[in-house]
């Protein structure tokens, strides 16, 4: 498994897409940074160097299919295309795995946890191995995306600003989704702040202790939560309890 190759070849799919557009560059940015998250949970876990190359892999291919999405609908909402499973098609019904990873022995592995990155719920994986790289593509792409809630202008992921989406309410049933401790629902979110809570809503979902470690040393909870100015009282008071509920969460851990 040649890493170095794989990006190389990545850099020459890029070529194909328009590298200064907002969402682009916004993706590019992202996936170099879902398969740096994936090195440093897998060495995290104490991995063998194999799996560490593995993870790195599938983070670096895991959201190939979200450029065609850019290219065809300007959009990354999930009703418009399945990115997953858009990758999937082209990677292995259309062969192109084979421009990143010469060899087929991961490849099982490999269209499983690209498959399953963004299930709503993961469930039914029976491999051990397959479930562990599942787990923690889902980790790293979280993390990540953490990343980019707290550095790319919130204008930029949500289309308004900041001070906008403070203004707004928490749909009710976005708000017991979260109380339960659940993901949110797409279809459930209405507003601005049902987005911005859907992505708080992310840490109910990982999987390993490494991952909180690294949570916790970056403040992403809080940094996440402190980047909009909640004027509505009710959001305000709302986002209160998140703070709370979160701080508890992330602080046992695992």
């Amino acid at each position: 498994m040649d890493l170095q190759y794989a990006k190389k070849q990545f850099e020459q799919y890029l070529d194909n897409y328009d590298r200064k557009a907002d969402k682009v560059r916004l993706k590019i940015a992202h996936t170099y940074g879902v398969t740096e998250c994936s090195r440093q949970i897998a060495q995290r876990m104490g991995l063998s160097e194999e799996d560490i190359k593995l993870a790195q892999l599938i983070g670096l291919l895991h959201d190939i299919g979200r450029f065609e999405q850019i290219k065809r609908f300007d959009s990354f909402e999930p009703d418009v295309m399945d990115h997953a499973a858009f990758g999937v098609e082209i990677l292995f019904e259309e062969g192109m795995v084979r421009q990143f990873v010469r060899e087929d022995a991961w490849d099982g592995l490999i269209r499983t946890a690209i498959a399953r990155h963004s299930d709503f719920k993961l469930e039914g994986i029976e491999d051990e191995r397959t479930l562990l790289h599942a787990r923690l593509i889902r980790d790293a792409d979280k993390l990540d995306n953490c990343r980019v809630k707290v550095v790319d202008p919130v204008e930029t992921i949500l289309g308004v600003p900041a001070k906008d989406v403070g203004r707004e309410e928490i749909s009710p049933e976005v708000m017991e989704q979260f109380m339960r401790k659940e993901s949110i629902l797409s279809s459930a979110r209405k507003t601005k702040m049902d987005y911005w809570l859907s992505y708080l809503a992310y840490f109910f979902d990982i999987n390993y202790k490494e991952t909180f470690d690294i949570i916790r040393e970056k403040r992403y909870a809080e940094r996440i939560i402190d980047r909009i100015p909640y004027a509505n009282p009710r959001t305000a008071r709302e986002m209160e309890t998140v703070r709370e509920m979160l701080a508890a969460h992330i602080g046992r851990g695992m």
